[in-house]
């Protein structure tokens, strides 16, 4: 089996235990369109291919369960991981856990990962943040998903991972003004493009969703998914193309001092 697998981890002071990670599209068995570490079992690669390459994660990672894999489709559903069956995939865009070992999952290829976690390193969250659920309120979800274990949001760090850039994310006057309707403010993210339409910052979007919450501890959203083609799978850029996958789980106490 290939183990040429290769990961971002997020650049946030969170403890040693909380384990998190991007894949990029370098490594694994999928070929032609879907070449390399394609995780998506919905966009048309080979089943063997999707499975080969899902099986890398756990021994390469340092977990023993199997993420917890969801049904993605652009609104603000956050489960409990610990919670969910092994025998179902749920709808959902966000999972967050308090168990060790626990692995909550997003798929993406444009679309941004943010991952939370408490500054004691006691729950963790993924989430799903596409321009739908984005202004839906995936944020505002994924937060309050972990208000039930943790007082203060505060407390909260937050990780923007890879996703499509604002020099290249071009929207219509429908996803502004959606954004616009609920904060006025938030037309600092949009730039007008070429054609007429509009460049959309979206981890600045996430950033402003987040710090109206009270999580002031953001970090990432450095990392385009459409301009780095080497790296990264991108919907917008290649329409046919296969998906990475962002991980954030506890470490089981035994593993908490392993690097």
């Amino acid at each position: 089996m290939p183990t040429n697998l290769q990961i971002l981890t997020p650049d946030w002071p969170a403890p040693l235990w909380v384990r998190a990670c991007t894949t990029t599209r370098l490594g694994g068995v999928s070929k032609g369109v879907y070449a390399g570490l394609n995780l998506g079992d919905h966009v048309g690669d080979e089943t063997g291919a999707v499975l080969i390459n899902r099986a890398m994660l756990p021994t390469m990672l340092g977990f023993s369960e199997s993420p917890c894999w969801l049904k993605q489709v652009h609104g603000t559903r956050v489960l409990i991981a610990e919670e969910l069956s092994s025998k179902t995939i749920p709808e959902a865009d966000g999972t967050c856990s308090k168990t060790a070992d626990v692995v909550c999952a997003i798929l993406t290829a444009d679309c941004m990962p943010i991952l939370l976690c408490d500054r004691s390193g006691t729950c963790v969250a993924a989430l799903h943040a596409g321009w739908r659920g984005l202004a839906a309120g995936i944020v505002e979800a994924g937060v309050q998903s972990l208000l039930r274990w943790i007082q203060n949001p505060k407390d909260l760090f937050a990780w923007l991972g890879p996703g499509i850039g604002p020099s290249a994310y071009e929207v219509g006057e429908e996803v502004r003004s959606t954004f616009l309707a609920a904060d006025l403010a938030a037309k600092e993210a949009f730039v007008p493009s070429p054609s007429g339409r509009w460049f959309a910052n979206m981890p600045m979007l996430a950033r402003r969703r987040l710090a109206c919450l009270g999580v002031e501890a953001v970090y990432g959203g450095t990392h385009c998914t459409w301009t780095d083609a080497d790296r990264f799978y991108s919907y917008r850029r290649e329409g046919i193309t296969g998906r990475m996958v962002t991980l954030i789980w506890l470490a089981r106490s035994s593993d908490a001092l392993r690097v």
